[in-house]
């Protein structure tokens, strides 16, 4: 949740006169025309509006954002968001990361301002690999991943973003890919979030990792992977013929058959948007034997960062004045006669 006041602005007015560069085929194509089709949706003032990266392909994006930016130093962009945000809360700030700047060299800096709950949009791109590097094994790289790092085959664990920003205390937490007309929704309800909004958005690679989402991102006959989730309504999936339940013996999610439409009968579960139990095992849910889990997982919001900073200013500044001189006048204070050549 940020801009106070709304203005009308078009596609266009987002849009930069600096030539976008990306590999042809890139994912960073959608997101990039995702975020300018939904800002002036929202309301939000070019003015009043800052893009802050990192590191990486996904980085340049302020580049190509008509409004503020800020093109930073590799996996630091959570910090200097961090200080413009308390600087001037009034900013609307959107943070650009990917799965190497947010989740290996910045892993620490994404983590506090994501307890911290500093109010921001925090779009993080997983592509599973590094691109701008050319095509080494990153984070979120799967096991058997063969890459210039990895010419066997990855052996480490992947991490899983949205189950880091759950893990590290994110209040809001959204999934969605590159092509999918659904992305727009997830911006949306990330930036009505007064908090730090987590979003991981799966990218193809047209590279160096070619189409590893297709299971579920296919622009065609993927739809049946994808659990699309929406606060209130029932988790169906495969054309509403397949749904998720929540064994009560073993205390697991497991995908249930829906048969004729009744999904009560088959024991689906409502989304809650605000369960972070259900949220921490829909991020842990294996893809495969089960679809990917898309939209608004978690949004449960509570007080800012900077709204904490700002009251502990305000009640330690309460009835005093600001006087500079008297400040320095203060407590010890010593005279110094004399020079450095004739000390006394």
């Amino acid at each position: 949740m940020n801009a106070p006041v709304k203005i009308e602005t078009t596609l266009k007015d987002w849009e930069t006169d600096q030539e976008v560069r990306w590999c042809p085929g890139c994912g960073d194509y959608a997101i990039l025309k995702a975020v300018q089709r939904t800002l002036p949706q929202l309301g939000a003032d070019p003015a009043n509006t800052v893009f802050i990266s990192g590191i990486g392909c996904s980085s340049r994006f302020p580049y190509y954002v008509e409004s503020y930016g800020f093109h930073t130093i590799h996996g630091r962009a959570p910090a200097f968001a961090t200080g413009a945000k308390l600087a001037n809360p009034d900013l609307d700030i959107w943070l650009v990361t990917g799965d190497g700047d947010g989740l290996s060299i910045g892993g620490n800096h994404l983590m506090h301002v994501l307890r911290r709950n500093v109010n921001m949009q925090i779009m993080l791109f997983n592509n599973e690999i590094y691109g701008l590097t050319k095509g080494q094994a990153s984070p979120t790289s799967r096991e058997g991943t063969k890459s210039p790092s990895t010419p066997i085959g990855s052996y480490d664990h992947p991490a899983r973003p949205a189950a880091f920003a759950l893990g590290a205390g994110a209040r809001f937490v959204g999934r969605g890919f590159d092509v999918s007309k659904h992305l727009p929704d997830v911006l949306k309800a990330a930036h009505a979030h007064e908090g730090a909004a987590f979003i991981e958005i799966f990218q193809n690679c047209i590279v160096y990792n070619k189409d590893v989402f297709n299971d579920f991102a296919a622009p065609k006959g993927a739809e049946d992977q994808q659990l699309w989730l929406e606060n209130g309504k029932p988790m169906l999936f495969a054309k509403d013929a397949k749904g998720i339940a929540l064994n009560r013996d073993t205390l697991n999610l497991e995908v249930v058959d829906v048969v004729d439409g009744d999904w009560e009968a088959a024991g689906v579960i409502v989304h809650d948007v605000t369960n972070r139990s259900i949220a921490h095992m829909l991020v842990e849910m294996p893809f495969g034997p089960f679809p990917m889990a898309l939209g608004v997982l978690y949004d449960d919001p509570r007080p800012t960062f900077e709204a904490a900073v700002l009251a502990e200013k305000a009640a330690a500044s309460a009835g005093k004045e600001a006087n500079l001189a008297k400040l320095l006048g203060q407590g010890q204070t010593w005279t110094v006669d004399g020079t450095a050549q004739d000390p006394v």
